[in-house]
């Protein structure tokens, strides 16, 4: 993928995009959208009740390795301005999305196998660098979910 990523760098920088097939393009395309479906569907969160915990542990290299390529793969070129505005509006309803969860579990009950997806969602943001705002609305949310 990197070299994927620094050869396509290297076509665009020469300004000869244009000079490239259909064929050749739809196929790079299609690599491109394979690898990133491989990570998109990833958890990283394990529930092997039988492994190590060096078994865990080479499970979830694997799974971050996989994850790590599908974003190689999606965030590579250079994001416009309105990309970056989509981007930015995205990660401002994903934090409204958090609050709302939170505010909707002090009124409403719900199954336990919600709560157990809506806690795993409160969570996850604590690992993650610089969601300073997404981790306020992540604390918000379990602690609903703990006085639930």
């Amino acid at each position: 993928l990197s070299e994927l990523g620094s050869e396509s760098a290297k076509i665009k920088a020469m300004g000869i995009m244009d000079k490239l097939s259909t064929d050749k393009t739809v196929k790079v395309l299609n690599i491109l959208e394979k690898n990133i479906q491989d990570g998109s569907k990833l958890s990283t969160l394990l529930n092997h009740n039988n492994d190590t915990e060096d078994e865990e542990r080479l499970w979830r290299d694997l799974i971050m390795e996989r994850v790590t390529k599908s974003a190689d793969a999606s965030k590579r070129a250079k994001c416009s301005t309105h990309k970056q505005r989509v981007i930015v509006m995205l990660y401002n309803k994903v934090c409204d999305i958090v609050s709302s969860l939170s505010e909707l579990l002090e009124i409403q009950l719900l199954t336990d196998t919600t709560i157990l997806q809506i806690s795993s969602m409160g969570i996850t943001p604590f690992f993650v660098e610089n969601v300073s705002e997404l981790q306020l609305c992540a604390i918000k949310l379990v602690t609903a979910v703990s006085n639930f």
